[in-house]
């Protein structure tokens, strides 16, 4: 894009992570001064490899759980810090429950002393295991607090009262996005979510693990309009949630297939127990997102998504066997 950057200087945690390596290149190609801020607990240095060099680029190895300070204006934070995977939930919980919590108290804090726009990533996960299907941003959900999920689930929910409360006491200027289920390059391989899963097994030839019976519905949405959407949202006039996500569901048994036949793998589907609390329904209500950024919705078919997938996947399985043998 041409012209001055929307936003000058901008700070995002969890900047080295897999949706905020793909802020930093976008912000950087628009033309904002970007600095990220990682601990590398989930996030890997490779994603941001590209743009350490960049000299609007600048990366500390850093937890926001502790104090927040950077030198200078700054126009805006995205604050994305967060392990976000089902296998994270039982690994990392309380990781996730303190940067749900003491990492946003500290974003919020330097967005009020630096006069900055705070942006929130959230998750559908706020919903649970919802009982109306499409999700709205007025549902308030149906969460389980002290399940398996309960750990980022409710740290995402405090972290929305929180980014609301600064709002109103303190009048700092916040956005939130509750991201549905994202993919694309750079997702981790043992990830732990569908999406890598089926891609890491079935490239290896290994049976496809679906869990339940397959039925459960997810909606993907492939990372770039994801990033276009969260960049509309920072940019628009709107305070309080805003669904960013692909209205258009399948079924994980669809996906499984669909990846089968992209990968051209001999892979057979095996099912296997239902984890606990695991939502049966998954799709956002994106009306908020159509009205309010400029008519967002995807514009990546969940074909060319997967296959732009395909090729870092197969990379990915290919560099991890290199380096076993």
């Amino acid at each position: 894009m041409s012209g001055s950057p929307r936003f000058g200087r901008v700070l995002v945690t969890g900047g080295a992570g897999f949706i905020g390596s793909h802020l930093c290149r976008r912000l950087l190609d628009e033309g904002s001064h970007v600095i990220a801020f990682d601990n590398l607990l989930t996030g890997r240095i490779e994603n941001i490899e590209p743009l350490l060099g960049h000299p609007r680029f600048e990366f500390e190895h850093y937890d926001v759980t502790n104090f927040l300070y950077v030198a200078g204006p700054l126009d805006a934070i995205l604050h994305f810090a967060s392990p976000a995977s089902p296998a994270d939930f039982e690994r990392l919980p309380i990781q996730i429950l303190k940067v749900g919590s003491l990492g946003t108290h500290k974003a919020l804090g330097l967005a009020k002393a630096k006069n900055a726009r705070l942006l929130l990533a959230s998750t559908s996960e706020c919903y649970g295991d919802p009982q109306v299907n499409p999700q709205p941003e007025t549902y308030w959900g149906n969460v389980n607090p002290i399940g398996i999920r309960g750990v980022y689930d409710e740290a995402k929910r405090f972290a929305e009262a929180m980014t609301m409360a600064y709002n109103r006491h303190h009048g700092v200027d916040v956005r939130i996005v509750r991201i549905f289920n994202t993919f694309g390059p750079r997702m981790q391989l043992h990830d732990g979510r569908a999406i890598p899963n089926f891609f890491r097994q079935a490239i290896r030839g290994e049976d496809i693990t679906v869990f339940g019976d397959g039925q459960q519905t997810r909606s993907f949405c492939f990372i770039d309009d994801l990033v276009e959407g969260i960049l509309r949202l920072l940019s628009c006039d709107y305070v309080g949630p805003v669904n960013i996500g692909n209205p258009e569901e399948m079924t994980l048994l669809e996906m499984a297939q669909h990846i089968l036949r992209i990968s051209e793998s001999t892979s057979q589907i095996i099912n296997e127990p239902l984890p606990p609390d695991d939502p049966k329904v998954r799709r956002p209500d994106i009306t908020l997102a159509r009205k309010y950024l400029n008519d967002w919705h995807p514009e990546v078919s969940i074909e060319e998504g997967l296959q732009r997938t395909y090729e870092y996947f197969r990379e990915a399985v290919l560099k991890e066997a290199q380096s076993d043998a």
